[in-house]
């Protein structure tokens, strides 16, 4: 089958790889209808995180069921199935406490799993799906065409903005801050308005961007950064700061202006993976008693809330997806992602 394989900083590349196999009777090979980059991607794209010579990548993904264990109960082949952007069991101590990406079987796309055999990375043609039962969640029938997207969208960036919303305790009447106009922070905003917020502002300098998050809730728009970016968010309430801010982008600027922008008392929400040199003021969390909640978003545990919404299209978390392009341009997507001539690009194989 053909799969993608980067190789080094800037080398993204589609070449022919083994057909996955089964091999523990509790896994699934699913053929992937729709996959993505993700912002998280761009990391080893950009040789901020050195890319082992050849590795799968990809890690978000839709599709159908084509052959399954013996042991697999809850899907069966021809169902279409969401997987959520890591491998858990939903049946072990975390995965019940609501953090399946803490499972004690975890494993990631594109490596080795629990048991020694190989998950394939999600820009491919197929994937092997280790906990079959467990990773994957079916929709109620096969989707219309146009409904892909949006069903995408619950493997990861909807469900980490959603995290990120609850992590910040949002909820109805809340004031919120999203910090990161990129597919993530665009889902922060939108889950925010879901969950019944009075009051979103969107940090981001880009028209497009702007747009999308009018459309998909922020009633203000800031485009400072640093302290006049801080300033101008903290004057839309009364200098003192919204309920909650919600971190979406990882880097140090980010999680500074996070933390000085909520307001005492107040609640940072943190989903952006976090960049090299990091670190977290605890003297200014402690004098101004602002909770810091999040971490890697464990969508598997919000799939069925969100897939409600998302089927009948009270949501359309799918309009992040402003490029579509076949998988054997991916080389194209990474650069237009990494360009920034677009939010989040579908890859069809």
């Amino acid at each position: 089958m053909r799969a993608t394989t980067i190789h080094a900083a800037g080398d993204v590349r589609i070449e022919e790889v083994p057909d996955p196999v089964l091999s523990t009777g509790r896994d699934a090979i699913v053929r992937v209808v729709a996959a993505c980059v993700c912002g998280s991607d761009l990391w080893s794209y950009r040789g901020v995180r050195d890319p082992e010579p050849g590795s799968r990548i990809g890690h978000e993904f839709v599709g159908v069921v084509e052959a399954i264990g013996d042991d697999v109960e809850n899907v069966a082949v021809g169902d279409f199935v969401i997987a959520p952007f890591y491998d858990c069991d939903m049946t072990c101590a975390n995965c019940r406490n609501g953090v399946s990406t803490s499972c004690l079987e975890h494993s990631w796309w594109g490596s080795r799993d629990h048991f020694g055999d190989f998950a394939d990375g999600a820009q491919g043609e197929f994937v092997r799906v280790p906990h079959a039962d467990g990773t994957l969640v079916k929709t109620p029938e096969y989707p219309a065409d146009d409904l892909i997207p949006h069903l995408l969208t619950l493997s990861d960036v909807f469900g980490t903005g959603h995290h990120a919303a609850l992590s910040g305790g949002v909820g109805p009447g809340s004031t919120v801050v999203v910090i990161g106009d990129g597919a993530v922070g665009l889902c922060a905003v939108l889950a925010a308005k879901r969950l019944g917020a009075e009051r979103i502002v969107l940090m981001s300098r880009h028209e497009s961007r702007q747009a999308l998050g009018r459309e998909f809730g922020a009633t203000d728009v800031i485009a400072e950064r640093g302290e006049e970016g801080i300033a101008a968010a903290k004057a839309l309430f009364d200098d003192i700061g919204p309920d909650a801010v919600l971190e979406c982008v990882g880097t140090p600027e980010s999680m500074d202006q996070a933390i000085a922008t909520v307001r005492p008392g107040g609640t940072v929400g943190f989903v952006g993976v976090p960049a090299e040199g990091n670190s977290v003021p605890v003297g200014s969390l402690f004098g101004r008693n602002v909770a810091l909640r999040g971490g890697v978003a464990p969508v598997r545990n919000y799939i069925e809330e969100l897939l409600p919404d998302v089927w009948n299209g009270t949501v359309e978390p799918g309009r992040v997806f402003d490029l579509t392009l076949p998988l054997a341009e991916v080389a194209e997507a990474y650069a237009a992602m990494d360009e920034r001539r677009a939010i989040k690009v579908l890859l069809k194989p």
